[in-house]
């Protein structure tokens, strides 16, 4: 593992080596998390990079990165933990046919850590295991009762299992948690974390993200990308392009050969910086021509 960052700068830089450009507020929260062993809650619209900053954290920190996607519905046996019943099942035949006639032994037994299939909240802090990030990805999918489960775990950084006990962390991972706020998520949950809310960039630091992950993009149309792009979520659409969107329009730009942005082009391949079809109805055709005029005149 890599040693944890001891200032800001250092935080910033470990986030940087990995291609992912913070600002000095979320470079703060990163180090201050991991400096105080703090679960990091990360709000903000999607696209906006925060799911990267665990990846990045864990090839950073050389850990192993332990994923839990939230969905609805999402319950204990799938986030925490489950036992393995078809082999206890086969160890309790197993005793019977060796004549074992203590059943509360049999079922002291059973109920040992080999039998405990781990999911990723247990996974992450499993003693037996490296230590790891751990990603509690798009939180507010999840139903609120679920969060009662991640108390204990954010709390103290263990588990309580209660046909077998309480498994602590040997070292306690670093955890991120993400939510797009599509809705709010308890106080109980949140003070147990440092928050920071992830918003779109500024002008010149995506013009350094997209440097830090399209370095071979000219400069010109890297800087028309995100002109354009920065026009673009003034306008009130069903879903603003995020970061993730910037950088994947700027790869088909140039994976099309194109040296810069011109109407047709950006016509034809609104589609990967728009999801919906009613912006890309609204946008497309002469109001993109006049956010492409007004993106160049200010760029």
């Amino acid at each position: 593992m890599t040693a944890l960052p001891r200032s800001v700068d250092e935080a910033a830089a470990l986030l940087r080596g990995q291609g992912y450009i913070a600002d000095r507020e979320l470079a703060t929260t990163v180090h201050l998390g991991l400096g105080l062993q703090r679960p990091i809650f990360l709000e903000g619209e999607p696209g906006t990079g925060k799911t990267e900053i665990a990846r990045v954290l864990a090839a950073g920190l050389g850990r192993r990165l332990v994923r839990l996607q939230c969905y609805d519905g999402l319950d204990l046996s799938a986030a925490a933990y489950e036992w393995d019943h078809a082999r206890q099942l086969m160890a309790i035949r197993l005793a019977e046919a060796a004549g074992e006639t203590d059943r509360d032994r049999l079922a002291r037994d059973i109920y040992g850590r080999e039998f405990l299939l781990a999911r990723p909240l247990l996974s992450a802090i499993d003693p037996e295991q490296t230590p790891a990030v751990l990603l509690i990805d798009e939180l507010d999918r999840a139903d609120e009762p679920f969060e009662a489960f991640l108390l204990e775990l954010l709390a103290d950084f263990q588990l309580t299992v209660p046909e077998y006990g309480t498994i602590r962390a040997a070292v306690r991972p670093v955890v991120i948690l993400t939510s797009n706020r599509t809705r709010e998520v308890h106080d109980a949950l949140r003070r147990r974390c440092l928050y920071h809310w992830v918003d779109y960039p500024d002008a010149a630091r995506e013009r350094d993200i997209l440097a830090a992950r399209a370095p071979g993009l000219p400069a010109c149309l890297s800087a028309q990308v995100v002109a354009f792009v920065q026009r673009l979520r003034r306008e009130e659409l069903f879903k603003l392009p995020g970061v993730a969107e910037t950088i994947d329009w700027a790869a088909a730009l140039a994976h099309l050969n194109q040296a810069e942005l011109t109407p047709g082009n950006v016509d034809t391949t609104l589609g990967v910086l728009l999801k919906y079809q009613d912006d890309l109805a609204r946008i497309r055709g002469a109001e993109a021509a006049r956010m492409l005029a007004e993106s160049g005149a200010s760029a």
